[in-house]
């Protein structure tokens, strides 16, 4: 599905990212992992479209959507989350869900007026599908809270059930785990597996949690000073010399 090849990215004097090749299969929940400063959510940030590659190319569906703007990416079928939710705090969740189908005609504000019918007919189209969302992931008891007001954990749900309101294909989860207790991790876990065996969703996952990553991933592609380190089952990984060799040399965040 994703191809990635020979991927660089510099800040200046910095290389964040070099020579960087892996590839996503179609229907597969595949781990990304590194020590801090490996490169991860630059290699993410390139894949979605929010900056450019220095050098290199990117395939997705067997096109070269190299240095496509994110708006671009989302309408190919490329949608991600980040580490911190960026949810909007004061709508409801169920509002929050409601904006994120694009092209919707109430969004022409002639349309309002000249096309009522079609206008409310798509929003209860959407207001359907967002209902089916919440109670796919659990969480209808909350479509009418802020979601400013949500714990963490509730956010990253939130979260993916604005991925299950697109087109998705490939969905890229930027550490779907973080700040999130005990019992809203295993969920999160059980409803990224459920939306692979149910709706087809291909996922690429930074996690720090290698526990998550054991559980849901396979592969799982190590990254080290921005380059692959190594890939395969999570067993092969742990068990690999230089990976433990890269996470006990780790440095800052990447």
């Amino acid at each position: 599905m994703l191809k990635v090849e020979n991927l660089n990215k510099s800040f200046g004097g910095v290389q964040a990212v070099r020579d960087c090749t892996f590839q996503i299969r179609e229907g597969t929940i595949t781990g990304l992992i590194g020590p801090n400063g490996a490169g991860k959510t630059t290699t993410f940030n390139m894949i979605a479209g929010e900056i450019p590659p220095t050098s290199g190319r990117i395939d997705f569906l067997g096109e070269n959507i190299t240095g496509l703007p994110t708006h671009q990416m989302f309408h190919r079928g490329i949608v991600r989350t980040f580490q911190i939710p960026h949810e909007f705090a004061k709508m409801t969740v169920l509002e929050n869900l409601m904006v994120v189908p694009p092209a919707q005609p109430g969004e022409h504000i002639f349309n309002n007026w000249l096309a009522s019918a079609a206008v409310r007919r798509r929003e209860q189209e959407v207001r359907e599908k967002a209902e089916a969302a919440l109670e796919f992931l659990s969480i209808s008891h909350l479509r009418d809270e802020r979601a400013g007001n949500l714990s963490g954990g509730q956010k990253k749900l939130l979260e993916l059930g604005r991925t299950m309101m697109t087109d998705a294909k490939l969905v890229l989860l930027d550490e779907p785990g973080a700040g999130v207790n005990p019992t809203l991790l295993l969920k999160i876990r059980d409803m990224i597996a459920k939306l692979r065996e149910d709706r087809g969703y291909t996922f690429c996952v930074i996690e720090h949690d290698m526990d998550m990553i054991a559980s849901l991933c396979d592969p799982v592609i190590v990254l080290a000073e921005g380059t692959v380190l190594t890939e395969g089952t999570m067993q092969a990984v742990r068990s690999n010399a230089d990976v433990l060799d890269a996470y006990l040399g780790g440095g800052e965040d990447g």
